[in-house]
């Protein structure tokens, strides 16, 4: 099966849903807002690419931001309609060819269009189409998995599972850290589709050749997934505000981005 066909089918499966409301997505959904927050001065024209359920649609919705959602999956898209909490716009599209006119947006986000994509033309497209549908000035918030994640996650977990001890899925993560491409081993039907996994570096470097300014690097989890017990502690408001802390801290640390299975670099359209 082609690339793109088994990430539409793994998204236009549902797999999105609930994911960002358990586990480390909910630090992952809590940080990521973090960090958008710093770009959001006014009322802005913002277009998520690739959002999938709409998480963060509803949310900059919510914010009063006139929000277009844009998303490859039908039925995620079907159930960000039916579960809007503020009126936005919620299409189909692909980021390889985004239907939107010249100039249009304040903000585009690209939380999910780059690491499934194999093949670095077609996140250059993507990176492409994102400027011209900027405004100039306009911002870019542009997420990646660390090429790391998975390694250092059946680390964590080693001795608890036998993971590292089956070849099949020990040769997925010599392939994730050797050229970044994941391809998920059809014994694993149930983690993420066929991505791309970036260096904290090479996600920077794809958005400096499309032409972006970088205006900042930041790590996403940063290494608080190692937490025992991460979501009872990040249920309590003071441990919470300790792992905060720590993953604030370091965000900008880039000998420990290859630490956080997300991060995100955010740049602007020159003038």
């Amino acid at each position: 099966m082609e690339n793109n066909e088994a990430v539409y089918e793994f998204y236009n499966g549902g797999a999105e849903i609930g994911r960002l409301e358990r586990g480390l997505g909910v630090v992952e959904f809590y940080r990521s807002k973090e960090i958008i927050s710093r770009y959001l001065k006014g009322k802005l024209k913002i277009f998520d690419i690739g959002g999938g359920i709409g998480k963060y649609a509803d949310w900059l919705a919510g914010l009063g931001h006139e929000v277009s959602l844009i998303e490859l999956a039908p039925v995620a898209v079907e159930y960000a309609k039916e579960h809007m909490t503020i009126p936005y716009e919620a299409i189909t599209g692909d980021a390889r060819k985004i239907e939107k006119p010249d100039n249009s947006a304040d903000m585009v986000l690209l939380m999910g269009p780059l690491y499934h994509l194999l093949e670095k033309d077609e996140r250059l497209r993507v990176l492409s189409e994102s400027s011209r549908v900027l405004k100039p000035g306009g911002i870019l918030v542009a997420a990646g998995i660390s090429k790391f994640s998975s390694a250092t996650w059946a680390l964590s977990v080693y001795g608890n599972n036998v993971f590292l001890d089956d070849d099949i899925y020990m040769d997925m993560i010599r392939r994730e850290m050797d050229t970044g491409e994941h391809i998920k081993p059809s014994e694993y039907p149930y983690i993420i589709s066929n991505a791309y996994f970036h260096t904290i570096g090479g996600l920077r470097d794809e958005v400096t050749e499309s032409g972006f300014n970088v205006i900042e690097r930041a790590a996403v989890e940063g290494c608080s997934w190692i937490t025992p017990d991460l979501n009872e502690k990040w249920n309590d408001e003071f441990r919470r505000g300790r792992i905060l802390e720590i993953i604030r801290a370091t965000e900008h640390e880039e000998t420990m981005m290859g630490m956080s299975p997300h991060f995100l670099v955010v740049a602007s359209k020159p003038a």
